[in-house]
């Protein structure tokens, strides 16, 4: 379309016939009406704004009233679900536990009881039997549809089990067989009677006891041989109640009476019988009897005793194990049973210990068994095995009174000797404190590891006894040099003996140490005092005299102390000499001896020192003898070529 010319021309204002003021007026107009119509636009616009605001408002409200409506709907389908698979659950878990499958019906009737999958479907079958119960207990209807199957598989299980069991139990009676390899087997297969416990304890009754019944004969059996032929290789000579401490050795015998031991002493000699209580001989292999016989072994009864209650400390042990294990009893109930098992055998064990007891006067044999015992009580508390505690003490019981007795039997013989029987007077160590020597070292050797008080309280009362027939005896020896040579050779072997075993510290060795510084002190003094005795007692009394201040009065005594001073220097050397070769004679060992010596001559020298001190007195000064006197110095050195050399 084309453009209109005279539209599309220029306006001259010339050509209007306006006025400037109606011109300005009606473009006011023409703004006015722009406005106008803006305004009208502005308006449509926001009304219809609103419309679509208002719309969509109502469309937004709308929406969520829908969303309301659908997390209502799924709320409630997840509860419908939730419930369904609750219901489901339970179903599920209820028709699982109501059908009995075919295979395990098939392994049941048909597999060995030893299968693995014996074993699952035994316990598979034991939870179907439960929840049985459970279902009769709430009346439920479903359980009458597989109760008679159920009860048909548990009859077939338990006499399967019950034949498997009673085999096993009666091939412990087959000689030679070693009961530990079908207890073992039993172990694995402990869940067997577990079920029968707690689904036919008739059965299960029936298998404990005839458990119980096989081997309380069976360790009846076996220890009753074993002890039997463990007493065949112990030794022939035995102790008997002539054999004690205080008996003589020339002590003669009735016409009937059975030979002595051919020496007492080795009765009190502890030796290597004390190796038994050693950890690698305690806990050792047991003796085999038929292997000793062949070879033509004989064992004191305390080896014979340690081996035949180790066999039944782990026996013991290993059988309470089981019963514990495979019976499901603890505390008193597995006390019970083990007792009824073992029960015929540890009385056996008593009446066996009561008898030899009784006649029994072998001491350190006595006291060996009760450490023994003492050992494996606490070997078995520390494997946490109370099952032989009540035996152990029972074995104790026996074992101390006859201990106590014996060492009363001997401490009385000692208190009844009679020196005068003795035979010849020796100034050696006498056989009697020798053999109390090794006894006493031999009960506390022993005694230290377990100390008791009553020991400790019987062997005071047997050093009292012998103290005091040490003292009869040398009381017999007429003078008293012997009588002291006599006390010390006897004091000195009983230390030596004592302090090879026993600890230094102990009441014993203290005790016989005291003794013997005594009197060795005494000895010093009566050897000294044959070659030196007058310038003793006259340095003793010159002592006595000076700390009263009265040394004045012996000023007159110059004869005296010339013949004092001019006696020791020509004599000294071959007093000491035979001084010397005396004190060797006399004691039977060679270091007291020495030690004797060695005091003597010390003593000697103190006393010269003494002597010299005296006579360097104002009142002794102006002596011409004083120049006699022999250096001290000099007479130290001379003395020690004197010292014995051993």
């Amino acid at each position: 379309m084309k453009p209109d010319s005279d539209a599309m021309a220029p306006l001259n204002l010339g050509d209007l016939d306006l006025t400037t003021d109606e011109f300005i007026l009606d473009e006011v107009d023409i703004h006015i009406q722009a406005n106008l119509e803006d305004d009208l636009v502005k308006e449509a616009l926001k009304t219809r704004m609103e419309g679509m605001l208002s719309g969509f408002q109502s469309d937004l409200s709308s929406i969520s009233s829908e969303i309301q409506t659908l997390q209502q709907q799924s709320v409630s389908m997840n509860m419908r679900l939730k419930n369904r698979q609750a219901v489901r659950s339970h179903l599920s878990q209820l028709v699982d536990e109501l059908v009995v499958p075919g295979a395990m019906i098939q392994i049941i009737l048909e597999s060995p009881v030893t299968e693995q999958e014996f074993l699952e479907q035994l316990h598979e079958l034991n939870n179907k039997i439960n929840f049985a119960k459970e279902l009769s207990f709430r009346e439920t209807l479903a359980c009458s549809d597989i109760q008679d199957i159920v009860d048909r598989l548990k009859i077939k299980a338990v006499t399967k089990i019950r034949e498997f069991i009673l085999q096993k139990i009666y091939s412990f009676r087959k000689p030679m067989t070693n009961y530990q390899i079908p207890q073992n087997t039993l172990l694995k297969y402990r869940f067997f009677y577990q079920f029968l416990l707690a689904n036919e304890r008739t059965v299960a009754k029936e298998i404990r006891d005839e458990y119980v019944d096989t081997m309380s004969k069976i360790y009846y059996s076996y220890f009753k041989s074993y002890s039997g032929r463990l007493l065949k290789v112990q030794y022939e000579e035995v102790a008997d109640k002539d054999d004690l401490m205080g008996v003589e050795d020339t002590a003669k015998k009735g016409f009937f009476s059975k030979p002595s031991l051919k020496s007492r002493n080795t009765i009190f000699t502890l030796g290597q019988r004390g190796a038994v209580l050693s950890p690698a001989e305690l806990e050792g292999p047991i003796l085999i009897p038929h292997t000793a016989q062949r070879g033509d072994c004989r064992y004191p009864y305390e080896t014979l005793f340690r081996s035949q209650h180790y066999a039944l400390l782990d026996n013991g042990c290993r059988e309470y194990l089981f019963l514990s294990d495979f019976f499901m009893v603890a505390g008193n109930s597995a006390l019970d049973l083990f007792n009824s098992v073992m029960g015929k055998t540890l009385s056996l064990f008593l009446k066996s210990m009561s008898t030899y007891v009784s006649d029994c006067y072998d001491s350190i044999a006595v006291f060996l068994c009760i450490h023994i015992i003492l050992r494996f009580r606490a070997i078995t508390a520390k494997r946490a095995i109370p099952a032989l505690d009540k035996y152990w003490e029972a074995v104790l019981e026996l074992l101390w009174p006859r201990f106590e007795l014996i060492l009363e039997m001997n401490i009385q013989s000692i208190r009844n000797t009679d020196p005068q029987k003795l035979g010849l007077l020796d100034t050696r160590p006498h056989y009697i404190t020798r053999r109390y020597a090794e006894f006493s070292s031999a009960i506390v050797s022993i005694n230290q590891t377990f100390t008791s008080e009553r020991t400790h309280t019987l062997l005071g009362q047997l050093q009292i006894e012998v103290e005091n027939f040490v003292l009869k005896m040398a009381a017999e020896f007429p003078s008293r040099r012997d009588q002291l040579i006599f006390l010390i050779n006897n004091y000195d072997m009983m230390l030596n003996v004592l302090m090879e075993r026993a600890a230094d510290d102990s009441k014993e060795v203290e005790g016989f140490q005291q003794l013997l510084q005594a009197r060795s002190q005494e000895f010093i003094e009566e050897i000294l005092s044959t070659p030196f005795g007058g310038m003793i007692a006259f340095v003793k009394e010159s002592e006595a005299l000076m700390e009263k201040g009265q040394l004045d009065r012996l000023k007159n005594d110059e004869a005296r102390i010339t013949q004092l001073v001019r006696g020791f220097s020509s004599t000294w050397k071959q007093s000491v000499e035979a001084l010397s070769q005396d004190v060797m004679r006399s004691f039977t060992n060679f270091k007291n001896g020495t030690g004797i010596i060695q005091g003597a001559l010390t003593q000697l020298i103190q006393y010269y020192h003494g002597f010299h001190k005296v006579l360097s007195q104002p009142t002794f000064r102006s002596l011409a003898v004083r120049s006699e006197l022999i250096n001290l110095h000099h007479l130290m050195v001379e003395v020690k070529k004197h010292k014995p050399n051993f």
